[in-house]
């Protein structure tokens, strides 16, 4: 029978108002609890109540517990055995709170909300108490399931990997002290984005990407055909040192920001509008002769910016090897840069965190919550495969 069938209209009609139906269904909640929690005894005596036992332990009465669903506060009776081995999988001992309301408190510690807020809405939205102590508990249980992440296997093959790194502030030693978080979004063969990894280390260098890229060679990852990085110094060369088959682009939005951090505000127009001549152009040797042409233009003035993109020419300019359905997603890492946003977001009330462990698993929590929507295939994903599949037949294996 459906439960539409059993709460059909006229059994409805009889509650005169919410205070009436929200009671019934608190009472509802408990009785399944209890009706559950019999059931898991049955399994675990290996014997139906009113009936004999074949291993000798007996049921031995009842106990009472208070439990904190997302219903609010209620008092369950939980079955008990002689031998006292029972341990229920739906109201675990010595845990006063469901599934439920555990959830819920992931959520809003993900959603950014301190310990203290935390507590005030569970008071505000279901009466009931809940202490600090029980919120860390909660929280911590994360932690097994980020291990498991950080450790999970990978795919052999990504088609791009995008990296970046995310500043926090952590107390270490009685300081507050910035630390990054270095995080790598891969392009898998199915044509969906995924998180490969959280790595908590000093400021942003090449030194500790070697480490990173270590780590996700090691988890199965045999070949990257295309990494996208901003412009760190040596960060190009420490992907060859590890994937030595890698194609790196340097992210094009990067530079430009670079470019424009000392022009002076009445050039930034005209400087900006010049170097879009660069990064637009149909083709790299149109790209080189915007270049050259912007070079005559504001070399006397800016030569640090001119500099630059002749030092990186090389990185700057792979998209142009490529069709522009894959350009588009190349050329720069603003797809990890939105996604640092929506982590920030998530962050934003944390002025520090008070250990690593805290700040890995805030940031894990925001990336769940910003990632759930990554279900699908990038946009004109069919486009895009048979064009990696045509410029990297030899090492795309689908």
């Amino acid at each position: 029978m459906k439960p539409e069938d059993l709460l059909n209209d006229d059994f409805l009609k009889q509650f005169s108002n919410g205070s009436e139906l929200t009671s019934f269904l608190e009472e509802l909640h408990k009785r399944g609890i209890e009706k559950i929690l019999e059931g898991e005894l049955d399994a675990h005596l290996d014997y139906e109540k009113h009936k004999k036992s074949s291993t000798g332990n007996v049921r031995n009465g009842y106990s009472k517990k208070k439990l904190k669903t997302s219903l609010g506060e209620t008092e369950i009776q939980v079955p008990r055995d002689r031998e006292g081995s029972f341990n229920p999988m739906l109201v675990k001992k010595r845990e006063s709170t469901s599934d439920g309301v555990e959830n819920i408190i992931i959520s809003l510690y993900a959603k950014g909300m301190s310990t203290s807020d935390i507590e005030d809405q569970i008071k505000e939205l279901y009466g009931f108490n809940i202490s600090s102590s029980t919120i860390s508990r909660i929280t911590d249980k994360i932690t097994n399931d980020i291990i498991a992440w950080k450790n999970r296997p990978l795919e052999a093959t990504y088609l791009i990997v995008w990296m970046d790194g995310i500043v926090f502030k952590v107390r270490e030693n009685s300081k507050v002290i910035n630390k990054t978080i270095y995080m790598a979004v891969g392009l898998r063969t199915d044509g969906k984005k995924e998180v490969l990894g959280l790595w908590l280390g000093k400021n942003e260098s090449s030194a500790f990407w070697m480490t990173v890229l270590t780590d996700i060679k090691a988890r199965g990852t045999q070949d990257i055909l295309i990494t996208a990085t901003d412009n760190l110094n040596g960060f190009t060369d420490t992907i060859k040192t590890v994937f030595p088959n890698s194609t790196t682009q340097i992210c094009v939005v990067h530079q430009i920001r670079n470019s424009c951090r000392y022009v002076v505000w009445r050039d930034k127009k005209a400087f900006t509008l010049d170097m879009k001549q660069i990064y637009t152009a149909p083709t790299k040797e149109a790209a080189k002769a915007a270049l050259e042409d912007f070079k005559i233009k504001w070399n006397s003035k800016y030569s640090y910016a001119i500099k630059s993109w002749e030092n990186n020419w090389d990185e700057l300019t792979v998209f142009f090897d490529f069709p522009v359905e894959i350009r588009t997603i190349i050329y720069t890492t603003n797809l990890i840069e939105n996604l640092n946003g929506k982590i920030r977001k998530y962050t934003k009330n944390k002025l520090s965190y008070p250990t690593d462990e805290a700040v890995i698993k805030s940031v894990f929590l925001a990336l769940r919550q910003s990632t759930k929507k990554w279900t699908m295939p990038v946009r004109n994903w069919g486009i895009i495969l048979n064009q990696f599949l045509a410029i990297f037949e030899d090492r795309i294996k689908i």
